[in-house]
């Protein structure tokens, strides 16, 4: 008989209840606060919309040294007959080790049969795993500074919205830009632009976050990687993120729905070198009027 994306849910909220009960402490286990109450509400009304996918995370602390390592959770809505998505990631490992672990965490999920739970065990897979990275951290921390310099990749987003206007949304965005050492900037107003750059992890955790659980007119609209020996601070066109309004060409109505004068915005982009980015974000060559 087949499982229902119902049955599916209700084992997630169980398995969330006993993570729950297992990490009561403040910062242990994040979760937004309408995450479960949107489920609820849908499996009490079963046939209406489905609810976001459930998110959260958990903070593990591993070893002696008690090193946090966190543990981020994405359910699908048929989680447990089919895989989660699962992240670690640590201050305290090296991008190589991060990615490593990444890889053979996705192995050994993969490897769990289908319809099981599995999250506690991913979990304490992961306070194992990342134990024996550290250790084997720790030992070669001596010859670290002989050894040849890994190339770093610089991630370059530019995000289109038809508009952003919230002060909720902006909040968010400027707060998880901040959390993950990302420059760039949000251009407020209609039509809305986000450009974060970074590493490309940091770059895609900021893309999943922002655009969940429902903002439905936004894109990525282009995509840059520059490759390095140095520090892909070198390489940053943006020295913060910044939060970009220029003057409206006017306000068309109470709820200050305005167009952003895009003349000034393509001055902005050429001072940052990215003047080629106005076609790719609104389809038509951007031209300076002559003053």
């Amino acid at each position: 008989m087949a499982v229902t994306v119902k049955e599916c849910l209700e084992l997630q909220l169980l398995e969330v209840e006993m993570l729950l009960s297992m990490f009561p402490k403040r910062g242990e286990f994040s979760l937004d606060a309408d995450a479960v109450p949107s489920i609820q509400l849908y499996l009490r009304n079963a046939g209406g919309a489905l609810p976001p996918p459930l998110e959260y995370r958990i903070a593990l602390h591993v070893g002696e040294a008690k090193v946090k390592v966190e543990l981020q959770v994405l359910l699908p809505h048929m989680y447990p007959q089919v895989a989660p998505q699962l992240f670690a990631r640590s201050d305290a490992l090296h991008r190589q080790q991060q990615l490593q672990l990444n890889t053979h965490l996705a192995s050994y999920i993969s490897s769990l049969g289908s319809g099981d739970l599995c999250v506690f065990e991913a979990m304490q897979w992961v306070k194992d795993n990342s134990l024996t990275l550290l250790e084997n951290s720790k030992g070669s921390s001596e010859c670290a500074s002989k050894e040849v310099r890994v190339k770093e990749m610089l991630h370059r987003m530019w995000i289109y919205s038809h508009h952003i206007y919230r002060q909720e949304l902006r909040k968010k965005i400027f707060d998880c830009a901040k959390k993950l050492n990302l420059t760039g900037f949000c251009l407020t107003g209609k039509p809305g632009v986000i450009c974060v750059e970074g590493l490309q992890e940091n770059c895609e955790e900021f893309w999943r976050v922002i655009r969940y659980p429902n903002w439905k007119h936004i894109s990525c609209k282009h995509v840059e990687n520059i490759e390095t020996e140095g520090s892909i601070d070198n390489l940053r066109l943006f020295h913060s993120f910044e939060d970009l309004q220029f003057q409206a060409h006017g306000d068309y109505g109470l709820r200050n729905d305005y167009h952003m004068d895009l003349g000034q915005f393509l001055e902005f982009l050429k001072q940052h070198q990215s003047g080629h980015i106005f076609q790719i974000l609104f389809g038509v060559e951007g031209k300076l009027s002559d003053n």
